[in-house]
């Protein structure tokens, strides 16, 4: 017999994913990341028009999210890196469809 369903939970399901990448900046600071660019400058330097504010925002808010692990070495300067976590990670497979996707939607749209 087919398994019905829950709707609502799918509902809250796909919610829960637009929460995640919401915003113009969170899929690109992830790509960075997985790609990666560790230091706040190379991430920064990466993704044309971020604002340092904003980047340190999306990097605090992942942070929170269990999306990336920011470590502190004690050097002199204080050196911190940021690494994307399992979970982070385990996005990376939907992003490069998201870009599969793109790709081949701005072929439908050019060839009009």
């Amino acid at each position: 017999m087919a398994k019905t369903r829950d709707q609502a939970e799918e509902l809250r399901a796909l919610q829960d994913t637009l929460y995640f990448v919401g915003g113009k900046w969170r899929l690109p600071v992830i790509n960075s990341i997985c790609n990666g660019n560790r230091r706040f400058r190379e991430i920064e330097r990466s993704i044309p028009g971020i604002t340092t504010r904003m980047l340190s925002r999306e990097l605090k808010e992942m942070e929170l999210s269990k999306l990336v692990k920011r470590n502190v070495y004690a050097d002199t300067p204080v050196l911190i890196e940021y690494e994307p976590t399992e979970h982070c990670r385990s996005f990376g497979k939907i992003i490069m469809e998201m870009i599969k996707w793109g790709r081949g939607h701005r072929q439908v749209v050019i060839k009009k």
